[in-house]
């Protein structure tokens, strides 16, 4: 059997053949290569974008031109190790890690209202060992694949209450996220966990119970948190208040027309505050313009239906569970982050994965896809 790229000067291999029994090599021959490389291109594509955006950003706080890059850089290398350490993991490592992460998760997020740093009238970060760390970023991917491990002991097991406790797990992730206070991220946990019992068989009369209780907790978040209630009335009635980040970002994809002004030449980068993170989507509007900002969305669209089409004719239902938890996780994101830019849904501080400015969110989406990476891969007599 030939190997993959040939040999060294010694005549050694330097590469897998699918006879190679070592963990890489298994790695090699059992991981969807072609999602992997949609991942390292989403991840180059931010690493363009964050060079273009942020250098405006970091001269108006006063730091370094390259501040945002070079930590973004570091975030990149940190985000590829956790996704290809956990992509090499069998199945019940997965379940544990996850299981782990959400626990220590669980305790972060409970101590943050107490010791956690307030900005925009929310306390979602914390300051660990020199770090700012959000600990909602990291919730998701764990969250994900421990619910699906409930839901899918619960069909195993009837006496296991699978359901109870994936419920019981939900009003404590949405307890703890509504008393930052962060809408958002309870909308990401609720569709992951709707999207998973629904699958794992909720009666139909209980999806239309569900469907009204998201519909109720939209209506109370609207009716109880001010910040949502501007954001709504803002995006209802643009003339009712300050939509500054929206109408530059609507400016920057009519200045970016069909073909985009060029690499660097964009203007409004240098007044829009979060170019770097949740308006970056706008950024490549104008620099790279409508075709470019098509190949974006059609690079998440590939990800996500080439993770779901790995998921045809799969047995374990715990796989199917976790890999379209996050998927929707993933999905989601990328099209509130885009529509909010778009002024199609009211803005939301939301940030594009892989692509937006940020440690936390880059590292979460990051293990949230090698956990896919590492569920989807083949496994022959299983």
């Amino acid at each position: 059997m030939k190997p993959l790229f040939g040999k060294n000067n010694n005549g050694d291999n330097i590469a897998f053949s699918r006879a190679d029994t070592s963990v890489l090599g298994i790695w090699w021959w059992t991981i969807d290569r072609w999602m992997l490389a949609a991942v390292i291109l989403l991840m180059a594509i931010g690493a363009l974008l964050v060079m273009s955006a942020s250098p405006p950003v970091a001269d108006r706080i006063n730091v370094d031109s390259f501040h945002f890059v070079r930590r973004q850089f570091v975030f990149l290398g940190l985000a590829t190790l956790c996704a290809f350490g956990i992509s090499l993991l069998p199945i019940k490592w997965v379940r544990r890690l996850a299981s782990v992460m959400f626990l220590g998760v669980i305790g972060l997020l409970i101590i943050t209202p107490f010791v956690g740093s307030e900005i925009k009238g929310a306390v979602r970060w914390i300051h660990l060992a020199g770090l700012t760390i959000q600990p909602s970023e990291f919730l998701k991917p764990s969250f994900a694949v421990v619910v699906a491990w409930m839901f899918s002991e619960g069909r195993l097991n009837p006496n296991f209450p699978g359901y109870i406790v994936s419920c019981l797990l939900l009003a404590t992730c949405i307890i703890l996220l509504m008393i930052q206070p962060d809408f958002g991220q309870t909308v990401v946990i609720t569709a992951i966990w709707s999207t998973q019992i629904f699958l794992a068989g909720l009666p139909m009369v209980l999806v239309f119970g569900l469907g009204m209780g998201v519909v109720g907790l939209a209506v109370g978040a609207y009716l109880i948190l001010p910040h949502v209630q501007s954001r709504v009335d803002r995006f209802l009635d643009p003339a009712s208040g300050d939509n500054y980040q929206i109408d530059r970002s609507m400016e920057a994809f009519m200045n970016g027309g069909l073909m985009g002004k060029g690499p660097g030449e964009g203007s409004v980068k240098n007044f829009l505050p979060d170019a770097h993170s949740d308006f970056i989507f706008a950024v490549a509007g104008e620099e790279f313009g409508l075709l470019f900002c098509v190949l974006v969305v059609g690079v998440f669209c590939f990800v996500i239906m080439r993770g779901l089409s790995r998921l045809m004719g799969e047995r374990n239902l715990f796989v199917v569970l976790a890999v379209t938890g996050i998927l929707v996780q993933f999905g989601l994101q990328a099209v509130i982050n885009m529509a909010s830019t778009l002024q199609l849904v009211p803005p939301k501080g939301m940030t594009l994965p892989f692509i937006s400015y940020g440690g936390s969110a880059t590292i979460g989406i990051a293990i949230g896809m090698g956990f896919v990476l590492a569920l989807t891969r083949k496994r022959p007599g299983e």
